[in-house]
């Protein structure tokens, strides 16, 4: 098949009085294979954010992506952006394509609307998959700073003609060895998203805290941390980890732009932790060489203790 990343493969989903998304429904390998649903991260899309993941989990998976509310094709929004809006949107795809239960992937802001939709719809989750991300988001002074950054940055770019953002994008990427057509997905990203939606989305973000209720997650559960992530800190992935019965840990040598440096590592990450999740596939699967990841399963934390008791372990490098 063509690669899932290709837009012909997106299209626009109507959610009964919520309004339109824009959505990618990959039939699975057969009619009863599990379906796995991906929820990208701020300032991304569904297949920025996720690229060739989409066609390694298709493999075993039916998968589901879309646009989060004021990012890319997605829907629109009149009222403040909020995580829990972003949770039951995904819910409601899932009805509208006549799926009863998923696995839901969060990848960064991702990863709260995955614990939302947990903790707002529990029957509708057969596993969840935590991507780079946090139980607690709440900052101190520094990333209230880069917020405003943020907001300043997004009040500018609306001044700049397009040819001079698509410049500056195209110089981000430099550092990055980065497939054509995520390329393209990030430059038209640049024309669609709504600025005030994204502002607000990260707020959102910085307003997360799940550590009340996290521990009471009752479905198989996988922590993919990006090891030398500098906006999500290790520490926190693993915290995360911790204070989720049985979670199991995927660990990827790489940082918080893994997924536009190196996807194909993503995908074979993401790909290991569904398959953890799911009692109907097997856990594992042919490994990329050199391997860039491995997994491991975390002891169990108190709500209170959080992750302290981590032993620290050397990280294996390619």
């Amino acid at each position: 098949m063509s690669s899932p990343t290709a837009m012909t493969l997106w299209r626009t989903v109507d959610l009964p009085g919520r309004g339109s998304t824009f959505a990618c429904d990959l039939p699975g390998p057969s009619p009863d294979s599990p379906t796995v649903v991906m929820l990208h991260g701020l300032s991304a899309t569904g297949a920025l954010n996720w690229g060739p993941s989409l066609q390694v989990l298709n493999e075993h998976f039916r998968v589901v992506a879309l646009d989060h509310r004021g990012h890319g094709r997605g829907m629109g929004t009149d009222v403040s952006f909020t995580l829990e809006d972003c949770a039951d949107d995904a819910v409601a795809l899932i009805e509208v394509l006549g799926v009863r239960k998923a696995i839901f992937v969060g990848y960064s802001m991702g990863g709260p609307i995955a614990q939302l939709v947990w903790r707002r719809h529990p029957d509708r989750v057969l596993g969840l998959v935590l991507c780079a991300t946090s139980a607690d988001f709440r900052p101190g002074a520094d990333r209230w700073a880069i917020v405003r950054a943020l907001e300043e940055m997004h009040r500018s770019t609306r001044l700049i003609p397009r040819s001079l953002r698509v410049q500056g994008a195209r110089a981000l990427l430099a550092g990055f060895v980065v497939d054509r057509s995520l390329e393209q997905e990030l430059l038209d990203a640049l024309d669609r998203h709504d600025p005030a939606a994204v502002q607000q989305a990260a707020r959102a973000v910085l307003r997360f805290s799940s550590t009340e209720w996290i521990g009471d997650v009752s479905v198989p559960t996988a922590v993919v941390v990006t090891e030398r992530d500098g906006l999500v800190p290790a520490s926190r992935q693993l915290d995360l980890a911790a204070r989720i019965p049985a979670a199991e840990v995927v660990r990827v040598d790489g940082n918080h732009m893994v997924f536009l440096s190196r996807p194909d590592v993503l995908a074979a990450a993401v790909g290991e932790a569904c398959r953890l999740v799911s009692p109907d596939l097997p856990a594992e699967s042919p490994v990329p060489t050199p391997r860039w990841w491995r997994r491991s399963r975390t002891p169990r934390a108190t709500r209170s203790g959080g992750a302290r008791g981590w032993r620290r372990r050397r990280r294996a490098r390619a």
